[in-house]
């Protein structure tokens, strides 16, 4: 078995291709290639998958997930994925950098995160294929005195368009309630700040909330407390770590913020049924 390296791996953009974006178009079907996207990794970059024909089987984040045709996934680069099959699959897929996104659209992938697979109807399919056929065809055009300008523009427009449907998806089945509004600001919240806030109050405070108050609204929303959500993006990372790196129970307990490794230990078979070590066991296979 292959020795597990001390980091969790991350895929960088191919040489040849300009800094920070690749796009292209393709059919597959089978497995993918083990050595790049067939086994699990981070992107360096925000990762879109846009679904035009065929299925394509995926697992993000210890979840497995199958893309049918005439959709889209969003993955963002802390998410943890890797593809397992594709069946007849005909996909557009683009990868850009941080630093080669507006600040708007950063913003609006951030409110996005995770996101779910998100059908669409066939007219916008066709709208972002075609617009993700002419981003290609301008990440081919190397002798265009404003070649990066014209590519790192004309993909974030596609970001955009892409972002557009999330947020069209999230209104026609959500009203913005004032529970749901402070729902989603303190799941933003706890995505930047997990390692270092672990308490309700703290993160109510930020809110200029009570805790009582922000509690009600997340488990209205959610059906879940704050400390269950807090404790749910512990383990999420804790499993990445522990799954994907070699390192030992000891620091990824220090690395989320947890000085006490028996605390650290309780609150993951609190969260999973077993201890860290016995899921590190299970997975090695």
């Amino acid at each position: 078995m292959q020795k597990k390296s001390k980091y969790i791996p991350v895929n960088t953009l191919p040489s040849g291709t300009r800094e920070g974006i690749i796009i292209f178009r393709n059919f597959f079907n089978g497995l993918p290639n083990p050595k790049e996207v067939g086994r699990p990794h981070r992107d360096n970059g925000h990762l879109f998958i846009l679904q035009e024909k065929g299925t394509t089987h995926i697992e993000i984040d210890f979840e497995k997930h199958c893309i049918e045709e005439s959709s889209i996934i969003y993955i963002n680069p802390d998410q943890i994925h890797h593809l397992i099959a594709f069946e007849n699959a005909t996909i557009s897929t683009w990868i850009i950098t941080s630093e080669n996104l507006q600040q708007e659209n950063l913003e609006l992938l951030a409110a996005l995160t995770p996101a779910s697979i998100l059908p669409l109807k066939a007219e916008t399919l066709a709208i972002i294929s075609t617009t993700a056929a002419l981003c290609i065809q301008f990440s081919e055009r190397k002798h265009e005195k404003l070649f990066n300008s014209i590519l790192k523009e004309s993909c974030n427009t596609l970001v955009t368009l892409v972002a557009s449907q999330y947020l069209s998806e999230a209104k026609a089945t959500d009203h913005h309630s004032r529970f749901k509004v402070i729902t989603k600001s303190f799941k933003s919240s706890l995505e930047h700040h997990f390692t270092k806030i672990k308490s309700p109050k703290v993160y109510a405070q930020t809110l200029n909330i009570s805790t009582p108050y922000l509690n009600e609204c997340v488990k209205t929303t959610t059906g879940h407390s704050v400390s269950y959500h807090i404790q749910q993006r512990i383990v999420l990372e804790a499993k990445r770590l522990l799954y994907h790196s070699s390192k030992s129970i000891k620091e990824i307990a220090g690395e989320l913020g947890y000085n006490d490794y028996s605390y650290f230990t309780r609150l993951f078979v609190k969260g999973t049924g077993m201890t860290p070590l016995t899921f590190r066991t299970k997975n090695l296979g």
